[in-house]
This record gives C-alpha cells, sequence and structure tokens, in this order.
C-alpha cells in the first residue's frame, strides 16, 4: 500500500538491489530502544531476525532517552524499489507499562489509523499490520528473556513525514486516516514486485466489499480512472488503482465477487486485454495490429484501410484511422476484452464491463 503509483520503469542491465520494509526497519528500531530501555545501551547496528531466517543489521540514524522511555530510529532503504517511504526515518519510542499488561502497540506520527472495515486489522487499531507486530512481539521476547523482566512494554511507531507521505499510497482511499502503514510479511522489499502492487489491488477489494459494495472499477491509470468516476458515479472505495494487473484483480475477484467489475484503460492495453494478455505492462508484449486490422475489416472497412492498419506504428494509430473513418473499433476491442475478463472470471453471476478511454480522458470505447 505505499508502493508508488506511477512507478517509472525499472533500471536496466545491472542487478536490482532489495530493501527492508518498514516492518523490518520498526523492529530494529523497537529492539533497539528496548535494549537501552533495559539498561544495555542502544543496540548500533542493531540485528534482528526476518520472518525467513535472515539476520540483517541496521544502522541508527536517531536515539534519545527519557526518564520513562528510549526512543531509535531506522532509515529505511527500499534498495532499487520506487517506493515513496524509501528515506523515511521509522522511529519507535518503547515505554514500560502496568504490569500484565503485556506489549501494546500505538501509531505516533506518520502513521495512520484503521477507519474502515475489511483490513486484517480491526477498526480503531493503528496501522501495523500483523507480521510486523510479529516480528517486533518475537524481539521483544527474546530481550526480556535475556534480562529475566516482564513483557509489559508499549510500543509506539511513528514515522517522520509520514501523513505527507501517506497521501502518495492507497491508505486515504482505504480508510488509513493520518499516516502511513508499517508493512511486510518477509522484511524483505524485491523491487519491482508485482506481488505488492497486487496486494494493494486485493486490499482494495477487501475493504469494498466490508462497506457492502457491489460494483468495483480496476482502472489501468489516472486518466481512465477520472473517466470512470465521471461516468460512474460510485463510492471512492470502489476505485481500484489496476495497473496493469487486471489479471491479478479478476483472479482474486473469481475467488472474492461482487456482482460487477468495470475495466477501465486506454485503448493499446484494453486491446492486450482483448487478445489475451493479463499483465498489460509494454514490456510483456505488444499490440496485434493484425487482429485489429481483423476487426476492422469485420466493423466493414475497405481493404486500403486495413493494409493501413496493419502496417501502423501504434494502437493509437489504428484507433485514429478507425474514428476517422467512423467505425466503432474502440466498441468491438471492448467487448473482445470483455470477453477475456469474463472467462477469467469462470461460471459467476459477476458481470464484467470494459471502458476505453483515449489520451485527452474520453470515453471512446465501451462494451454495453
Amino acid at each position: 500500500m505505499d508502493n508508488a503509483a506511477d512507478a517509472p520503469d525499472p533500471p536496466e542491465d545491472r542487478p536490482l538491489r532489495r530493501g527492508w520494509t518498514t516492518g523490518a526497519c520498526a523492529t530494529a528500531a523497537t529492539k533497539s530502544a528496548l535494549s537501552a530501555l533495559l539498561g544495555g545501551g542502544f543496540e548500533d547496528p542493531v540485528t534482528i531476525t526476518l520472518p525467513g531466517g535472515q539476520q540483517p543489521a541496521f544502522a541508527l540514524a536517531h536515539e534519545a532517552r527519557g526518564e520513562n522511555f528510549a526512543e531509535a530510529g531506522i532509515i529505511k532503504d527500499a534498495g532499487d524499489d520506487p517506493d515513496v517511504t524509501h528515506g523515511a526515518l521509522v522511529i519507535a519510542r518503547v515505554a514500560p507499562c502496568a504490569s500484565g499488561s503485556g506489549i501494546t502497540f500505538h501509531a505516533g506520527d506518520g502513521v495512520g489509523m484503521v477507519t474502515k472495515p475489511g483490513l486484517p486489522l480491526a477498526v480503531g487499531e493503528p496501522a501495523i499490520n500483523p507480521v510486523p507486530r510479529k516480528m517486533m512481539r518475537e524481539a521483544i521476547e527474546t530481550l526480556c528473556a535475556a534480562h529475566g523482566v516482564a513483557t509489559d512494554f508499549s510500543v509506539t511507531i511513528g514515522v517522520r513525514d509520514g501523513a505527507r507521505l501517506a497521501e502518495k499510497t492507497w491508505n486515504p482511499r482505504l480508510g488509513i486516516i493520518g499516516g502511513l502503514s508499517i508493512l511486510g510479511t518477509t522484511g524483505i522489499v524485491v523491487p519491482y514486485s508485482c506481488s505488492a502492487w497486487i496486494s494493494s489491488i486485493q486490499r482494495g477489494i477487501d475493504v469494498a466489499r466490508a462497506m457492502g459494495l457491489t460494483h468495483v472499477v480496476g482502472s489501468t491509470g489516472d486518466a481512465s480512472e477520472k473517466a470512470a468516476m465521471a461516468r460512474l458515479g460510485l463510492p471512492i472505495e470502489a476505485y481500484l488503482d489496476m495497473g496493469d494487473f487486471v489479471g491479478g484483480m479478476l483472479k482474486y475477484l473469481k475467488a472474492h465477487p461482487v456482482q460487477r467489475v468495470t475495466i477501465t484503460g486506454g485503448f493499446a492495453k484494453i486491446a492486450k486485454l482483448a487478445q489475451g494478455a493479463l499483465d498489460l505492462h509494454s514490456a510483456r508484449g505488444t499490440v496485434d495490429l493484425v487482429m485489429l486490422a481483423n476487426l476492422l475489416s469485420e466493423l466493414g472497412a475497405d481493404a486500403a484501410l486495413v493494409e493501413r492498419a496493419q502496417a501502423a506504428n501504434t494502437a493509437n494509430e489504428v484507433l485514429e484511422l478507425s474514428l476517422a473513418a467512423g467505425l466503432p473499433l474502440a466498441d468491438a476491442v471492448a467487448r473482445a476484452a470483455r470477453d477475456r475478463a469474463q472467462a477469467v472470471l469462470g461460471p459467476s453471476p459477476m458481470r464484467a464491463d470494459v471502458l476505453i478511454v483515449d489520451r485527452a480522458g474520453r470515453i471512446v470505447g465501451e462494451s454495453g
């Protein structure tokens, strides 16, 4: 949920450097702060154990002591991933609690609160996800056992400038208000990970379903989303930043259905869906111009227009040719894309439909 929505294409010709999740940084900061609170001084660098058994070390960027607390901070390194939290300072403040209270988690400045159902956290909880909580809990339990003390501590996680950074994420739409989420299932950020984006789509579907919405919209980009908003007028939670991952969205909807899904995007990306592609990224294949030319022929185009379409440089050039000839090619492509989406959904009462948007943000094709 904290990945940039408009990430650039990945670097070429060199290995991509992995990074660390906000959950891993929060765990390292928590361990170092608790070490100081228990009299051992701030651990720096601080080593933690990830769910997969890896043991990375983190350098401290911040430390502070008060009468009844200790605070440590780690600067997040997302590696080569275009994560909006790269370079953010993740701070953990640890303080003792009343006997028997156990470990409690709280949102500091820059960490959001959950306000809508459907997420893996209850409404009213700080947006610190289950796996990071488990990692921090295990680090606290290990240190407390070594010092022979009870695990009665409060942990407050903050992210410097997190409220501003959160505006660039899905959090406001998902009902996480006031800041970022503390995320991670492995502790490791895999650069340009499809799984991170698809996970965000899935959480969006979960929230929509939990709110009782029966119609969701998957958009390939901002222009197509705005066009769909103007046409459909659905609640904001219905709109999913699908990006290129139409297959990931449809497969999750098959297992977690709603009544209707609208897919909206540019002509070239929807044409790729029409020809059977479920990953619409430009690097995953090209538009089949012969398919588009054949559709034009079926719509009544003359031989000269069909030949020009086959020799076109881009799919959008074919679209312009069809518009100039008054032929509803975009509608035909939208219907073919709808049929492909419906096939992925399988025998289901779910209904798919498709809108195609041009570069000016106008709807030029629809499946009906």
